[in-house]
């Protein structure tokens, strides 16, 4: 009985757990969520990789349980009896000890910890499938913020001031911020932008207009942000509040660019929290 429960505790760390999430990535592609965990252009990956999994977890039954642990060292009876005899005769010879088993103390301790490995596995896969997806927290965000510009956000055409900003999101535009060498040549630029406010420390009448942006999945998000200029935003806005911007990209005293809003709206929280 107890090697039965071994060979289903085994399967159920392998297969098992594949196919609980195999199930997940699935339903969350279905549903049209599962961009809230990858950028959406890893779906077909995602998607892939879930249905092969689920193919492989209905072909594991195939299988007789406990079948995993042979490992085919069938050596046949008469190979089984020399290794027998050699063991003996070894065993017994002047100066030779038997061989030790393994100890009992650290035989313990794997077990325990593969058994505690098993469990918090377990729990993951089964909280993924029963709590709802949900997006980073702006908490995260706040946290996370260094105060730079993401990495590889958007392209580099970002750089150029002659690119076409019209499609320009948060990120690339705390890529320009950050990187421009000529300011001016953004001066006037309209722009409407969506994204969670947060406190600017270094200037008390500023917010900053944040967004995650992320590369492959939410593990890689990182903060942007771009300042925002407006004296009485507290008395309109909360920290962590999503909102639209619309407004007009400027320099400040200091020649750093900023936007001034003509229009800030409070939003709800997009489906697609996220920047790519």
């Amino acid at each position: 009985m107890t090697d039965r429960w071994g060979s289903v505790g085994t399967r159920w760390l392998g297969v098992g757990l594949a196919a609980v999430l195999a199930v997940v990535t699935l339903g969350l592609a279905v549903t049209g969520r599962l961009a809230l965990y990858i950028n959406p252009d890893q779906t077909w990956f995602a998607v892939g990789m879930a249905v092969l999994a689920l193919f492989g977890a209905v072909a594991s039954f195939v299988l007789p349980l406990g079948a995993e642990g042979d490992h085919g060292h069938d050596h046949g009876h008469a190979a089984d009896h020399a290794h027998g005899a050699r063991a003996e005769e070894e065993s017994a010879a002047p100066g030779r000890s038997a061989p030790h088993s393994p100890r009992p103390a650290a035989f313990s301790l794997s077990r325990a910890a593969t058994a505690t490995g098993g469990v918090l596995a377990s729990a993951v896969a089964v909280a993924a499938l029963v709590l709802p997806p949900a997006s980073l927290s702006v908490d995260l965000a706040m946290a996370r913020d260094t105060g730079t510009a993401p990495l590889f956000a958007g392209a580099d055409q970002v750089l150029l001031a002659a690119a076409d900003t019209s499609e320009f999101g948060v990120g690339d535009w705390a890529s320009v911020f950050s990187s421009a060498t000529s300011p001016d040549a953004y001066e006037g630029t309209h722009v409407t932008l969506t994204g969670f406010v947060t406190p600017d420390e270094g200037n008390a009448e500023a917010l900053r207009l944040g967004r995650l942006v992320i590369t492959h999945c939410v593990i890689d998000a990182q903060p942007a942000s771009v300042p925002v200029v407006s004296p009485d935003w507290r008395d309109a806005v909360e920290v962590g509040n999503w909102i639209q911007v619309d407004g007009i990209v400027t320099t400040d005293a200091s020649g750093a660019l900023v936007i001034e809003p003509r229009e800030i709206s409070s939003i709800p929280e997009p489906s697609d929290p996220y920047e790519y």
